[in-house]
């Protein structure tokens, strides 16, 4: 498709990152720059390896899920144009484009910038994605809009030098209500709106949880305040990125996120630090601008004549499940099934002319990989729903437990053990040909997960599946880990699934039907989905289960996998989100050689906190240099800092009138100021240069070869 563009429309920062993309890929591909090192690099930058060689998952980061339909079609143009047409909606609310060339992501980078989209930071060890309920703005029970937040945390900490290099990735989450939409209980940093009156007047603020999170250990983050000033969330999620950043793992990736570093240490020692932070933070106070996302408004009316909709049960059933009244008098919100969260090319066009015509521009991704549309009149409803069926757009049983959430699993992820949209569709099938009662049935979800990391969200589903295998007579048998037990009550309360069973993938099917069939004879009346699980307890759902897990009377299709028409077989690669690091000691002080010179070019544009913290990492990262060059383990900033004391300063060739912690650690002692950023940085660039000296003199006795580092989470 022919397509004109503006690249005068692309915002310097992206046209910097995007130039940056095209010279390191060229670097790569002529051999300039070693694979691990661009590899980190470019995952920070949307551009993540699929399980199929040769081609890459390019990820589009789209804080709470906004788009408006402008940007929905330019998604669809360079979908069609650069990959297989197709669109991937995840349940952190970005869309995936995949089998992406390398070589064609700057340009895809680069036409969706010209429409204010971006790919910076959407994968690596950064601030993720930054997620929201998608009935933010209109949802009846949300005491205000949360969207003008998000956006706000979003912009803030793009591109900010604080969570450039962390240890792993941050996932925050707004909700709209107390129903918690947005399953904050699982992130790293949960907001809840909340207001209060004082002095007769409305204070805005947010019930704050942090340290969550799903995979191998799920944690249901505690609570870190109950009401925390609306003009406090953004400073206390930086101060908190600081301690994360400086107290985090690095080494042991499966213990590297915030929630192991909360368990350890505890919530009040958390508070404590993030409080040390303080007095350093750019800004103690940030009041977001509520009008900074524009309020979504409903096209002009235009006359309708009366329309029969195409199938008027389905369409009441549509009305019951995906269609609701919105806190706006007189207009409707209307979600959108998207079957595994893709939708083509040619369907994403035509529904961003419906919205055009029909509803704001304000579409939003949700968290189950659907769709929703805002303000939509009554009278559009069977036009719409018409128009929706004619794109595949209008089954009903939005966010019910006909509508499962599966990640891509085996079809293109690397580390998928087991085919999970494969199983999707299967289970669908069950439900809506087996137990069509149950297609309104919203207190009841399924996710799946082709392995246990949770893309699928498995762990917050009241019946949810992970890949995993089973040996069997020397082969490998595809199964899926039962779970049961998990997401957010009525009432608001998020829960973690619990490990039931592991069961041949061939026999889910059935696992759902004993389960459901348990369920409709034995729950008391109008009892809740949980509450029924949780009373009669996970060893009677293993008891009802276990029969199925036997390995005694297996037949051939059990060894194949969902979708295959061959024997099961076991690739798992490694995630690339692992950051597995193999350096020469050179680099990484070159590194921090990098660090120094951003922490100049921050003073000279006046950012003197960007620049502090540049500097502290780039002391941070000449000290790892030299540790590693003496074969010293490096998991924490805090560790280096003192191991550095120890080798090199009680026992070495550095001297300093204080200990190195204290020198360094001064940046969150002192607030930004020129002045200090200037000596700070002065400093900085000092030390880097003794540390290239030292190491000078180190390769001079070892013989002028360098040292191949390997290990896991010591990237500073």
């Amino acid at each position: 498709m022919k397509q004109s563009h503006d690249s005068t429309q692309v915002a310097p920062a992206d046209r910097k990152d995007i130039e940056e993309l095209q010279r390191r890929i060229t670097d790569y591909n002529q051999g300039r720059e070693d694979e691990e090192r661009f590899r980190h690099y470019r995952l920070t930058r949307g551009v993540y390896g699929q399980r199929q060689l040769g081609v890459q998952m390019f990820r589009i980061k789209i804080p709470y899920g906004r788009l408006t339909a402008d940007q929905l079609v330019r998604i669809a143009d360079v979908s069609e144009r650069y990959t297989n047409g197709n669109l991937h909606l995840t349940t952190r609310q970005n869309i995936q484009l995949h089998y992406v060339k390398l070589g064609d992501s700057p340009a895809i980078w680069e036409e969706l910038a010209e429409k204010g989209v971006t790919a910076r930071e959407a994968c690596g060890n950064t601030v993720r994605n930054l997620t929201g309920s998608a009935r933010a703005g209109i949802d009846p029970a949300e005491p205000f809009d949360v969207s003008p937040y998000v956006q706000a945390a979003f912009e803030y900490f793009l591109r900010n030098p604080i969570c450039q290099d962390m240890g792993r990735k941050i996932k925050p989450a707004f909700s709209s209500s107390e129903r918690d939409s947005a399953f904050t209980y699982f992130h790293d940093f949960g907001f809840i709106p909340r207001v209060r009156k004082e002095n007769g007047k409305e204070v805005r603020g947010f019930k704050v949880v942090i340290g969550g999170g799903l995979g191998a250990q799920s944690i249901v983050a505690p609570t870190a305040f109950e009401f925390l000033e609306e003009d406090q969330i953004i400073p206390f999620m930086e101060a908190g990125l600081r301690v994360f950043d400086r107290f985090g793992e690095r080494e042991k990736r499966m213990k590297a996120r915030m929630k192991f570093l909360i368990k350890n240490i505890g919530v009040e020692a958390f508070l404590e630090l993030v409080e040390e932070e303080r007095l350093a933070l750019k800004n103690k106070s940030y009041l977001v601008d509520r009008n900074a996302v524009p309020v979504a408004e409903a096209p002009p009316s235009i006359p309708v004549a009366p329309l029969r909709p195409v199938d008027p049960t389905r369409y009441e059933q549509w009305l019951t499940t995906n269609v609701f009244e919105q806190k706006q008098v007189g207009f409707y919100g209307v979600e959108l099934k998207v079957r595994l969260g893709d939708i083509h090319a040619v369907e994403a066009r035509a529904l961003a002319e419906l919205v055009r015509r029909y509803a704001a521009d304000d579409i939003r991704v949700t968290v189950n990989q659907g769709l929703l549309l805002k303000f939509v009149r009554p009278e559009y409803l069977p036009l719409l729903f018409n128009e929706l069926d004619k794109l595949g757009l209008a089954y009903a049983g939005f966010n019910t437990i006909a509508d499962i959430t599966a990640c891509p699993g085996t079809d293109t992820c690397a580390l998928g053990v087991t085919n999970s949209t494969g199983l999707a569709r299967r289970l669908e099938e069950v439900i809506r040909e087996e137990y069509p009662a149950l297609i309104e049935e919203s207190d009841i979800r399924i996710k799946i997960s082709g392995c246990m990391n949770s893309c699928g969200q498995h762990m917050a589903a009241q019946i949810g599946f992970h890949g995993s295998s089973i040996k069997k007579d020397g082969k490998i048998l595809p199964s899926m880990q039962v779970v049961m037990g998990g997401g957010v009550d009525p009432q608001g309360r998020g829960f973690v699934a619990d490990r039931v069973i592991k069961l041949p993938t061939k026999r889910v099917p059935e696992a759902l039907r004993s389960i459901l069939d348990d369920y409709e004879q034995n729950a008391e009346g109008g009892e809740y989905f949980n509450d029924y699980f949780y009373r009669q307890g996970k060893r009677y759902f293993y008891g009802i289960l276990k029969p199925l897990a036997s390995t005694d009377n297996l037949v051939d299709s059990d060894f194949m996998d969902w979708g295959q028409d061959h024997l099961y077989e076991q690739s798992i690669g490694v995630g690339e989100c692992a950051g597995v690091s193999l350096d020469m000691v050179s680099t990484i002080i070159g590194d921090a050689e990098e660090k120094a010179s951003l922490a100049q070019e921050s003073l000279e544009a006046g950012v003197y906190a960007d620049s502090i913290y540049h500097s502290y990492t780039a002391f941070v990262i000449g000290a790892k240099a030299l540790l590693l060059s003496n074969d010293v383990k490096c998991n924490t900033h805090r560790k280096i800092l003192d191991d550095f004391q120890e080798h090199y300063i009680d026992n070495g060739p550095f001297n300093f009138e204080t200990g190195f912690a204290e020198k360094v650690l001064r940046m969150k002692k002192e607030a930004p100021s020129q002045a200090f950023a200037k000596r700070f940085s002065e400093e900085a660039a000092h030390f880097v240069n003794n540390v290239k000296r030292v190491r000078q003199s180190q390769l001079s006795a070892e013989g002028g070869e360098d040292k191949l580092v390997v290990e896991n989470y010591y990237k500073a």
